[in-house]
């Protein structure tokens, strides 16, 4: 079982105590992104209430994730499919037999 740490974060401006049992830097790293997706919200929509900028970062957010998973699973069948291709051509340049004699002699 992981030990978890406390970190304190500002958010939009708030200070957020977060218990997590990753490293303490990382879930600045994390505070400070969501923080720094609430300020380009802020600063495209003008003054909006903090619950609405939080939203619309979380949505953000999400839909960025989306995206890089679809492109994730895509890269993924891309390279199956270039190892499956690989594995054929090697197979189809390797003896059937490796202890058979070469047709060269």
């Amino acid at each position: 079982m992981s030990s978890k740490s406390s970190v304190t974060v500002r958010i939009a401006g708030e200070e957020h105590t977060i218990r997590a049992s990753a490293e303490p830097e990382y879930t600045r790293q994390c505070a400070k992104a969501v923080d720094d997706r609430i300020h380009e919200i802020r600063m495209q929509a003008g003054l909006i209430e903090g619950h609405k900028a939080a939203i619309l970062a979380a949505l953000s957010i999400a839909d960025e994730l989306f995206q890089v998973r679809t492109e994730l699973q895509q890269v993924r069948k891309e390279v199956a499919s270039r190892a499956t291709n690989l594995a054929r051509r090697l197979e189809a340049e390797l003896p059937a037999d490796p202890g058979a004699p070469s047709p060269e002699g």
